[in-house]
């Protein structure tokens, strides 16, 4: 296998859980980060620390993931696509659609390859669901519903729940799916004493008349993240914290016992908990960027293109 040199740039929460996974990733030698809060070590976790970003690019990178936080993406996203390196940019992939736009463009214009860390498609659950979607499982979709709740993180400053948050939602709903929004509105609050919403109920229809709904706040003691989708079979549901997908089949067969019919309704259909391989999500991204850089296939990869469109989403969802 070819040996990829690759690098990161910030070392945050979500930088070093990227050290964690570079470090032991098979075909990559990560051969330094930056970080300019670390401008007084030599070395983490055994990894050379360099000065600058200059100093990080003489390292002769392959690749390069950008984990610093979303307002330099775009700065040492051009950077890094000037110097021709390959990179894996956090999500969401810019501050705005346009900056996304400007990325993309520097990215295709020297024929690098440009991932996002959109990390919630990599979790096994919708792995499969997007599977049992396009085999037919539920027959036609109706209705996608996420909920993504939790308590408030320190660690983010510089956007609100929907860029940081509900970006997740919008990408797993138009991959799933295979389809765009075609419209979309929002209520937001915002209880935290922060410039940025902390609490957004947002609807909207993708093309093809698919209703969809998500209800997204940093405000909630309980951790939730589920997606929902129904459609003329039942409903599939996929909780990405334990990774598990549940088919939730129509009712087939009558409760003619008033006690239980009250609970469950007047006709029950077969649950199936399916058995899923699970691999942790991020590695199975780091995994499928180092072979698109190798192979130069994006196909299982969130492209730039892709990360755009889901900014250009919540974009349209702050405006409303």
């Amino acid at each position: 296998m070819t040996v990829l040199r690759a690098g990161i740039v910030g070392l945050g929460v979500m930088g070093r859980h990227h050290l964690r996974i570079l470090s032991a990733l098979e075909g990559v030698e990560l051969v330094g980060v930056f970080d300019s809060a670390l401008n007084t070590q030599n070395e983490v976790a055994g990894v050379a620390v360099m000065p600058s970003l200059e100093a990080l690019l003489d390292c002769r990178l392959d690749y390069c993931v950008l984990s610093a936080p979303t307002a330099y993406h775009l700065e040492l996203g051009l950077q890094l696509a000037q110097h021709g390196v390959h990179a894996l940019i956090e999500k969401p992939v810019a501050t705005t659609g346009d900056e996304a736009k400007q990325l993309v463009e520097a990215f295709d214009s020297k024929g690098l390859i440009g991932g996002v860390g959109h990390v919630e498609r990599f979790n096994p659950a919708i792995q499969a669901m997007r599977q049992k979607i396009s085999g037919g499982l539920l027959g036609e979709v109706f209705q996608v519903a996420t909920r993504r709740q939790g308590p408030f993180p320190a660690r983010i400053s510089d956007v609100g729940v929907i860029k940081d948050l509900a970006t997740h939602d919008i990408d797993v709903t138009m991959w799933t799916m295979q389809r765009r929004y075609d419209s979309v509105s929002a209520h937001t609050a915002f209880r935290s004493g922060r410039k940025h919403e902390d609490m957004l109920v947002a609807i909207g229809k993708l093309e093809g008349g698919v209703i969809v709904s998500h209800l997204v706040n940093w405000l909630s003691p309980v951790k939730e993240r589920s997606t929902t989708v129904i459609g003329e079979h039942g409903a599939l549901v996929a909780d990405t914290l334990t990774a598990d997908l549940t088919f939730f089949e129509n009712g087939t067969q009558a409760n003619l016992w008033d006690g239980v019919s009250s609970l469950r309704g007047v006709s029950e259909g077969n649950v199936l908990r399916f058995a899923l391989m699970k691999t942790e999500p991020l590695l199975a991204e780091h995994q499928a960027f180092r072979d698109a850089v190798v192979s130069r296939s994006v196909g299982n990869i969130v492209t730039l293109a892709q990360g755009m469109e889901t900014v250009r989403v919540a974009d349209r969802l702050i405006v409303s």
